[in-house]
């Protein structure tokens, strides 16, 4: 039964999946300007975190979006296509779930949030103009 589920719902990804992308492709919300000197230093802040995701999750479509709102160049890990950053995510983080946010501090230590309100809330407060 859970094999059914699994397949099911991979199946529904395949069939909806590019059309999400579109909707998100066509709904993408337009970026924050922000002076040359204000965005190079958000640019430098983000290079401290990395999106895991999964290209056609909702939930991960939802963070993207807001990344894109707050124009912000987080890397972005497919966690689904790339077997280095699933296994990151897994033996790093604890779980593979996304989204999943890697934050790493001034001191190199690591943190992982997984929800994505979560995130969202957290990029909008260190981000937000």
């Amino acid at each position: 039964m859970k094999l059914f589920f699994r397949y099911f719902f991979r199946t529904i990804r395949i069939i909806l999946g590019p059309f999400m992308l579109l909707g998100e492709l066509l709904t993408s919300p337009k970026g924050v300007e922000r002076s040359t000197e204000a965005q190079k230093k958000v640019d430098d802040e983000c290079k401290n975190l990395s999106l895991y995701q999964f290209k056609t999750c909702p939930f991960c479509i939802k963070v993207r979006r807001e990344m894109k709102r707050l124009s912000l160049n987080i890397e972005k890990q497919d966690a689904l296509k790339n077997p280095t950053a699933r296994a990151e995510l897994e033996q790093q983080g604890g779980q593979v779930k996304v989204p999943c946010l890697r934050i790493t501090d001034e001191n190199g230590e690591q943190r992982w949030m997984y929800e994505s309100d979560e995130i969202i809330a957290y990029l909008r407060e260190r981000f937000a103009a």
